[in-house]
């Protein structure tokens, strides 16, 4: 569903993707973690052009992205994102904000939108709310509006940058409960996160970045129990022991 060859990344200088090869099959759950400032945002947005890319290929479904114009907006169409702020529009409803994108881009007619909204809103737990303004919600309901936004597209595959990263402790849970039903759906996921719970529980595979490369990937079981790289051991034995 995702495939990346030999992808780099420079920020000035800064080389933050080093020669990236990452595939990532339809239905699997992959979970990026790594040290801060190891690249996994920068990868996660290089997958709808978000950020562009300096050398390689990456391709959604078979297809190449594209630089830009219609064939991008079409593409990224099938991307669905969830960003750590959420991002809704603010001056619209919870409704407003999950029907805007079918109707502008897919040419859903507005009572399909709707009728579908409602029951994306249901699935993830803030029907009660679709008459409201984001302000007027918790940070977990909106992250979940966020995601119900990004279902009503029907994406390809779905991309998580940090999405709990913003919420209080509390919310964390419902987000990520909406999250694991989605990965047992059988979504396409690539999740940026530091929730090791989540990736223990609901990836099919991890892969450790440090410094703009993918240095491991295995399964969560193998990935935890028995890191293969000295970075990856030094990395769990600083986030496990708290």
């Amino acid at each position: 569903m995702v495939s990346m060859r030999g992808v780099q990344k420079w920020f000035g200088r800064l080389h933050v993707l080093q020669d990236i090869d990452f595939d990532v099959a339809s239905g699997e759950v992959v979970v990026v973690i790594g040290p801060s400032g190891s690249g996994k945002s920068t990868l996660c947005r290089t997958i709808n052009r978000l950020e562009t890319i300096d050398e390689g290929t990456i391709e959604i479904d078979g297809k190449t992205l594209p630089e830009e114009g219609k064939a991008l907006a079409g593409l990224r169409a099938d991307v669905g994102m969830v960003f750590q702020s959420f991002n809704l529009f603010a001056h619209k409803t919870v409704l407003e904000n999950v029907t805007l994108g079918p109707i502008k881009v897919r040419g859903t007619k507005n009572a399909e939108a709707e009728q579908r909204a409602h029951e994306l809103l249901e699935r993830v737990g803030v029907a009660n709310q679709a008459s409201k303004l984001p302000a007027q919600l918790s940070g977990g309901q909106q992250q979940r509006v966020a995601i119900a936004r990004a279902l009503a597209m029907e994406p390809k595959v779905m991309l998580f940058d940090e999405p709990t990263s913003a919420l209080d402790p509390e919310m964390i849970k419902e987000v990520l409960d909406t999250m694991v039903d989605l990965a047992e759906r059988g979504m396409t996921m690539i999740v940026v996160t530091h929730e090791m719970g989540f990736a223990r529980t609901a990836a099919n595979r991890v892969v450790f970045m440090s410094d703009g490369r993918i240095v491991e990937e295995n399964t969560p079981e193998q990935f935890f129990t028995n890191p293969q790289s000295d970075r990856a051991k030094d990395f769990l034995g600083k986030i496990l022991k708290h």
